[in-house]
């Protein structure tokens, strides 16, 4: 999984999430770029930027791998994901997957990091058409939760306190 980041042309640090298609475990969800591991990768890493050219164009010529990151564990499926942060230029132009991703969002790490902006929300997906109350985030309008957002409590103060030159 990569974490990619940016400053824009005001200097705002984002951050790049996508919202997956309503597919599978977990469609309609927010995420990272990323996916498992193929026989061709010859580590984490390689299956990280691999999935980010393939879900959302972005090349691996433009990724500076900042670090990797503590791996999480998902609570639905039992995966491990391997994270790493990647700085990628602002003016980077994406290309989505239509088969796996249906947009884009850039929220402001800052806002990611205020406690004010977590709350109980309701998430509904066609795996979960009945909504079930989480811990989240709201990002223009989608819930962010779960392992994402665990994955992001651990990284946004750390980016937040300038660990490393974004």
């Amino acid at each position: 999984m990569l974490a990619p980041v940016y400053r824009d042309d005001a200097g705002v640090l984002r951050i790049l999430l996508l919202l997956r298609t309503d597919r599978g475990i977990h469609g309609g969800q927010l995420g990272l770029p990323g996916g498992r591991p193929e026989p061709g990768d010859r580590d984490f890493l390689a299956t990280a930027l691999r999935e980010a050219e393939e879900e959302v164009g972005l090349a691996a010529a433009r990724v500076e791998v900042l670090a990797a990151l503590d791996p999480v564990e998902t609570r639905a499926t039992g995966w491990r994901v391997h994270p790493f942060l990647g700085r990628v230029p602002g003016d980077t132009e994406w290309r989505l997957q239509p088969d796996e991703v249906v947009r884009l969002l850039t929220p402001d790490v800052a806002m990611l990091g205020d406690p004010a902006a977590r709350r109980r929300l309701p998430f509904t997906s066609s795996h979960f058409p009945e909504p079930i109350d989480v811990e989240g985030i709201d990002v223009e309008g989608h819930v962010l939760w779960g392992m994402t957002l665990r994955l992001l409590d651990d990284l946004v103060p750390r980016l937040l306190a300038g660990e490393w030159d974004v």
